[in-house]
């Protein structure tokens, strides 16, 4: 019995045996990631037995149906398990009112994308824990949902005034801090408002959005070449993941496999991009606790390594080399050689800067118990990457997912538990350590042959879906075709969408002084939130 077939049967029986009838949808590729639609009263009962079955939420959305359906909006949620890997489930709504269940009472990690669902298409969430706006900003107009198909791209929305209820606290000494969304470093636009008593954190609410590009709407109507160099800048620090994500939900989608040789580039590229922002990071939060030494030595590894890049492929950060169907560039004796020396230099280096870390009194006061996010908590709102890695939840798709060439290799996952600045910081060590490790492992097992198969778009109303593991945490890509082989729907789920909430739970034991150290622990994506 294949792999596809024991998925399939295991959650359908599953569902059955609760009175949820389901139909598996033939036109959504890979059958091991399936995609079966249930009714629209089985919604919530749906994300209750998945939680029952310790199933992990990933993604929920909303798309109309397209060329074939387009009158019909469907929702869809995708929940994975460690045993049985990924599955998708869609609903229709009803046409004269599109009103869907509310899963945030089980899956705590739904409420900011149902509240997405309802600002771009004007769904009614019903039983929704927080009625406020999330993406759509006070001054758009109530009835804008840009992601319906009778919304135009080129609109141009008049200024309403209104303002974002913020949650209150009264009490004596209780005061707030409103922080940006303009800040004073060069980052990206993020409003946060603290309650606090003196300098100890009650509370902090985050209110991103103000970076939303409207990728989805944009993507629509494109060719997959051309729209893999949009989903490639969700965010522009996960370039290599987005893009590998977009390209293999689209090669799934026309059951295009990429060339051996493809896929260990894919992943050397990857490792790079691991490697790069992991040791950007851990400078950052070492000099976010006045420990400028290591954010300097930091700063100049990381500088190498996007010299390399660079000479090697034309950008510092590896823009545009996945293409559906492979690669663009190749990897040759010389540059392999260079990849392999560099690689092993920096993580040794950076091995000897761990130990100085770990020996500096001043930085271990700062980073150990501070902003902790239980085990517990972790799981209740599905913490992701390395934040969840550090939390108990030793979650990996190179692992769980099991994608080419990592289907190959044996992918050691860092084990933390204690879920502080420190453990995160460890676990992103550990992971600078593995991805050295497997970069020279590929390297060494490089396979001849071509770099890209030809690529073919699948028929109208197919779609595919892939899952892939950046160094910030699960990426996922959903992928329709239309007409002339141009993309009809795409989402894509940073996981800097559950990890914000991480953040907001972390830092409420913290003094205010310390919000920075732990929020680039977390180092979550503005972008890749406000797609």
């Amino acid at each position: 019995m294949t792999t596809e077939i024991t998925y399939n049967s295991w959650f359908a029986e599953k569902m059955n045996d609760n009175g949820i009838h389901s139909q598996w949808l033939t036109d959504h590729h890979p059958a091991s990631m399936p995609c079966l639609q249930i009714r629209l009263l089985d919604w919530a009962h749906t994300a209750r037995l998945a939680r029952q079955l310790h199933m992990r939420f990933t993604a929920l959305w909303a798309a109309e149906g397209g060329q074939h359906d387009e009158h019909t909006l469907y929702t869809y949620m995708i929940f994975a398990h460690s045993e049985h890997r990924h599955v998708m489930i869609r609903t229709p709504l009803r046409s004269n009112e599109p009103t869907v269940a509310s899963i945030t009472s089980h899956y705590m990690a739904a409420l900011r994308m149902e509240r997405s669902m309802q600002d771009m298409f004007g769904i009614t969430v019903e039983g929704l824990p927080d009625q406020r706006h999330w993406l759509k900003h006070q001054h758009w107009p109530e009835d804008a949902h840009p992601l319906r198909s009778d919304f135009p791209a080129d609109t141009t929305m008049p200024y309403c005034d209104g303002q974002y209820p913020f949650i209150k606290a009264e009490g004596s000494g209780v005061y707030e801090i409103p922080v940006g969304p303009i800040h004073a470093g060069i980052i990206e636009p993020g409003h946060f408002r603290f309650l606090a008593v003196g300098e100890q954190i009650l509370n902090m609410e985050e209110r991103l959005g103000y970076v939303h590009k409207g990728i989805e709407k944009r993507l629509q109507g494109m060719q997959a070449e051309q729209a893999i160099r949009l989903a490639s800048r969700a965010s522009g620090d996960m370039t290599v993941a987005y893009g590998w994500a977009f390209a293999r939900a689209c090669e799934q989608a026309s059951k295009i496999e990429p060339p051996a040789r493809a896929n260990h580039i894919r992943a050397i590229l990857c490792e790079r991009e691991r490697l790069a922002n992991h040791i950007g990071d851990i400078g950052a939060i070492c000099n976010d606790a006045a420990f400028s030494f290591m954010q300097a030595q930091m700063q100049r590894l990381r500088e190498d390594l996007a010299r390399l890049h660079q000479q090697l492929f034309g950008h510092r950060m590896m823009m545009d080399l996945i293409v559906p169907g492979g690669v663009s560039v190749d990897i040759d004796k010389h540059a392999q050689q260079l990849l392999l020396e560099q690689t092993q230099q920096i993580a040794a280096e950076v091995e000897q800067l761990r130990a100085i870390y770990a020996d500096h009194a001043g930085i271990q006061e700062r980073v150990i118990g501070s902003g902790v996010v239980t085990p517990e908590e972790a799981d209740a709102i599905g913490l992701t990457g390395y934040a969840g890695r550090a939390s108990g939840l030793h979650v990996d798709e190179r692992v769980e997912e099991a994608y080419p060439p990592y289907d190959q290799l044996q992918v050691r996952i860092p084990e933390g538990k204690l879920g502080d600045v420190a453990t995160r910081v460890w676990v992103r060590f550990e992971e600078v350590a593995e991805a050295a490790r497997i970069i020279a492992t590929l390297l060494a097992s490089m396979p001849a042959g071509d770099i890209c198969n030809p690529w073919t778009p699948p028929e109208a109303g197919v779609s595919g879906i892939a899952s892939i593991e950046s160094w910030r945490g699960e990426i996922i890509c959903w992928a329709r075709f239309g007409i002339d082989g141009r993309i009809d729907r795409c989402t894509l789920h940073d996981p800097s969408e559950v990890n914000w909430l991480g953040l907001e739970l972390a830092v409420r034991s913290v003094p205010v002084p310390d919000f920075p150290l732990n929020n680039k622990s977390f180092n979550c994506s503005y972008s890749g939130n406000d797609l």
